[in-house]
């Protein structure tokens, strides 16, 4: 190997070596599949400026394979280009392509899909498991060969797996898998390491030999007993803490996370004088577009909001912070950092009010799918009743039609009821079934209820004989991380009315954002629709309006302060969601470059509960992420 590209663990002197010399990186992740791909120079730029040498980045597997065999590595998921913009600004590249990631993304980054196998045992040398693994890593791993540091690319390193001792499974021989897997392709020259948590157990399942193990910790612990840890499991080499939390991620209902600026500096910098090399999470966070984020589940089940700002150096925006600046004050005192000025905040700006006109009533996504639909054309239909467990989807639903399959949003299940209720009775989801929020209608008249996964599994229902029942059910997110990440969404369970089991279902996948995409509701307009279609303002009801820009496109802040909770889309992009009834978050990101200067831009939101009366929205020329006081501590019970 030339000697300008060797990159390798320095047994002797306990740290890395570039070509013939000690290196020691200072890095921040970044994740590509957060950021627009036109701010991608821009952010790295800033991390470069900042004094970093390195970039540290996950590859989301389902970000790139949705749908199985279909790859996606275009736009926003042009990984290459990524590689090519960070190598172009002068920025080293640590690769962590999982297959697991965790990284607070829908279901750790793993695809929906494996779970058509409903016994599937992810994140082991389960044969179906493996099978998918060797088919992806076979698309992925010979992409970034051609990347590797010792092929005069920027990749230095490459993660195998992700912290994986904190998983029950503790399967060796699924860690060798992957060695061997990572080694065939990428070549044994290659550094490949692992990341794990501060704890012995997690150490222990995680570490591999042949795999340089690191641990990661944020500013609650003991630096020299962390760094020990590490060393009882790689005696020599270098000293990496693969995630030094700059920050923490929120749920729905908590405050916002915030991590003090001075801890951060201060332990950065205790750690670069001890000779470790040190990755910073998160450097910039960005968003949970459209339904990527994920969730955890440890007593309940518990979202992860959109915004995935985490406290961190640069904003969720991308906007230098007082913390970036602290940071960048102690890596100078360890090497240079680079002449210049650090590139700017992005402009911003507050267009104001836009006010919105409701619509569409929900299921009126089922006629512009298919005005077929209306008559039951899609319906599937179970024997008697739902069937226990994940089996009503995906061995009915998805054997039946593949295309009638979807692995995010909504779907609609439809029935009638059984007998006349003209008092309230109690609709019961009692085996928790409901996963993961269900919004109950009789008739498509408002919302009756609703049912929420964990916390609330009874709702009252009152009609007629015959009334048509619907019952949207909302995927918050797949479980990221833990032992629940086989995390399946929709009815799974029997719901029981009073004394009457529910049966005779209708199945209905909604592709709300397919349509939104290709211009409804603006075209839906033009459409002949049966009464009733218009919903009421209570209830799943579709909203829209255009923002007129006046010749600018710049970043802008949308709060919809009084809305209840929804989804988002400007000019066909689905935002993500939002619940500032809920909180913390109380404002969506919008890029400039989503907007059209010169054209109306549409905005359609999907309002699940309650409008407001005046159902205004808001372009604001700032992000407002907490709505509770004070302050919440990070925690490091689990990483990232």
């Amino acid at each position: 190997i030339p000697s300008h590209t060797q990159f390798k663990e320095y047994y002797k002197n306990n740290c890395f070596q570039k070509d013939g010399k000690p290196f020691q990186y200072v890095s921040g992740s970044i994740h590509y599949s957060r950021i627009p791909h036109y701010y991608w120079k821009d952010r790295l730029l800033k991390m470069y400026m900042a004094g970093l040498n390195a970039v540290q980045i996950y590859v989301p597997w389902n970000f790139h394979e949705e749908k199985r065999g279909v790859y996606n590595f275009s736009g926003d998921r042009d990984l290459e280009n990524f590689l090519d913009l960070a190598n172009q600004t002068g920025l080293l590249v640590i690769l962590r392509p999982g297959p697991y990631i965790c990284a607070e993304w829908e279901m750790g980054g793993l695809p929906a899909w494996l779970l058509q196998k409903p016994n599937i045992v992810l994140r082991s040398a389960d044969t179906d498991y493996l099978e998918a693994v060797n088919t992806w890593m076979a698309v992925l791993l010979p992409k970034m060969r051609r990347w590797l540091y010792t092929n005069g690319g920027n990749i230095i390193s490459v993660q195998v797996e992700n912290e994986y001792g904190s998983y029950y499974t503790c399967d060796y021989n699924y860690m060798r898998h992957l060695r061997t897997l990572f080694q065939f392709f990428l070549g044994d020259d290659t550094v490949l390491f692992t990341t794990d948590g501060n704890t012995d157990r997690e150490m222990t399942c995680g570490t591999l030999e042949g795999m340089y193990a690191t641990i990661d910790f944020g500013t609650d612990v003991n630096i020299s007993q962390a760094f020990s840890r590490q060393r009882r499991f790689e005696p020599r080499g270098p000293l990496v803490n693969s995630e030094f939390y700059t920050g923490w991620l929120d749920h729905w209902g908590d405050q916002h996370a915030q991590v003090d600026t001075q801890k951060v500096s201060r332990m950065l910098g205790e750690m670069l004088s001890m000779g470790a090399s040190v990755n910073m999470y998160m450097f910039e966070g960005g968003t949970n577009f459209g339904y990527w984020n994920g969730a955890d589940h440890d007593n309940r089940f518990r979202s992860v909001v959109t915004s995935y700002d985490y406290n961190a150096p640069l904003s969720e925006a991308g906007d230098p912070t007082e913390k970036l600046l602290a940071i960048r004050d102690t890596i100078s005192k360890f090497r240079d950092i680079p002449v210049g000025p650090m590139p700017p905040a992005t402009p911003k700006m507050a267009y104001g009010f836009v006010t919105l006109t409701m619509v569409w009533a929900y299921y009126s996504i089922l006629y512009y799918q298919d005005p077929a639909l209306f008559t039951a054309y899609f319906t599937t239909r179970t024997q008697h009743t739902l069937l226990p467990g994940p089996s009503l989807i995906y061995s009915i639903l998805y054997y039946q039609d593949p295309a009638l399959f979807t692995y995010y949003g909504f779907m609609l299940y439809r029935t009638k009821l059984p007998r006349d209720l003209p008092e309230d009775t109690p609709l019961i989801s009692p085996l928790n079934g409901v996963h993961d929020r269900a919004y109950v209608s009789v008739c498509g008249v408002g919302a009756s209820g609703l049912l929420e996964r964990d916390t609330t599994l009874v709702m009252n229902l009152t009609g007629k004989q015959g009334d048509q029942v619907d019952v949207l059910v909302e995927n918050m997110g797949r479980v990221n991380f833990g032992s629940k990440i086989n995390d399946f969404k929709g009815l799974l369970s029997n719901l029981i009315l009073g004394k009457d089991v529910l049966t005779d279902w209708q199945i209905y996948p909604l592709d709300i954002d397919g349509a939104i995409a290709s211009g409804w509701p603006q075209s839906g307009q033009r459409r002949s629709l049966p009464d009733p279609v218009r919903g009421p303002s209570d209830g799943p009801v579709f909203y829209q309006g255009t923002l007129t820009t006046n010749g600018l496109a710049w970043d802008t802040f949308l709060r919809l302060n009084e809305w209840t909770k929804g989804q988002v889309w400007i000019n066909g992009v689905n935002l993500g969601r939002y619940w500032p009834k809920r909180g913390p978050q109380q404002t969506l990101y919008i890029p400039g470059p989503l907007l059209s200067p010169t054209q109306p831009n549409n905005i359609t939101v999907l309002e699940l509960e309650r409008a407001p009366p005046h159902t205004r929205v808001l372009f604001m020329d700032r992000p407002q992420l907490n709505s509770t006081s004070g302050k919440t501590s990070q925690t490091t019970d689990r990483q990232t």
